[in-house]
């Protein structure tokens, strides 16, 4: 954890209550050993999506559906999600939580061929002006090549769980072999979406980390 914990609960503990079903699917997540966002997340996102009020969004990694069912709740009434996910036992639950839900639309598949694919087909009047990035974290430098065509301009690009549990910060001597190619990938992805013109971003040592970029792109036509 980068915050201290006792700080982190505290911070949590002023955090707004969520509807019912919602509580329901956490506790659930949590019994089953489900990732799902973590209560500072929770409340960052809430925060961001009242204050923006984006009308066309996109996850990526949509696990069992908690992420997508509480931005569907802290979201106008014609706002609409997409979110993807691949994973088959991930979407068994996925598909029971989100059916009926007219706010979100689930689309199953590779992320990387289902953003190539959105992308191929994508409009100026279809751009997402807000994207959640919480998948494969190995993936993230792959995924925003797509994720950047699908943004309409001034869009903002929350990206969570960037820290790594604060081995992003170690030198890769000191990681253990098998997860040094994360950690590699994730220090390439964080480099792209601070350095890159196309991108304003602030690093907020928030849970596990979440970067928070506005698509500058306008800027640089």
């Amino acid at each position: 954890m980068i915050v201290n914990e006792h700080i982190e609960d505290y911070i949590n503990s002023l955090g707004s209550d969520m509807a019912p079903e919602l509580d329901r699917l956490e506790a659930w997540a949590l019994d089953n050993g489900v990732p799902i966002i973590r209560k500072s997340m929770q409340t960052l996102l809430r925060f961001i999506l009242i204050k923006e009020k984006p009308k066309r969004i996109l996850e990526v990694g949509a696990a069992i559906g908690f992420s997508a069912l509480f931005m569907s709740n802290n979201i106008p009434k014609d706002s609409h999600i997409t979110t993807i996910e691949k994973v088959e036992m991930r979407l068994v639950e996925a598909r029971k939580n989100l059916a009926g839900n007219d706010k979100i639309t689930l689309l199953e598949g590779d992320a990387l061929e289902v953003l190539e694919n959105l992308a191929n087909e994508v409009s100026e009047e279809t751009k997402f002006d807000f994207v959640f990035l919480d998948a494969a974290k190995g993936q993230y430098l792959n995924f925003l090549k797509s994720i950047r065509k699908l943004m309409a301009p001034g869009a903002l690009l929350i990206t969570d769980n960037i820290l790594l549990e604060g081995s992003i910060a170690e030198s890769k001597f000191s990681i253990e072999r098998r997860d040094r190619t994360i950690h590699l990938r994730m220090r390439e992805y964080l480099h792209e979406i601070t350095h890159s013109p196309d991108f304003e971003t602030v690093i907020l040592p928030l849970g596990d980390g979440v970067a928070v970029s506005y698509f500058m792109k306008e800027r640089n036509e």
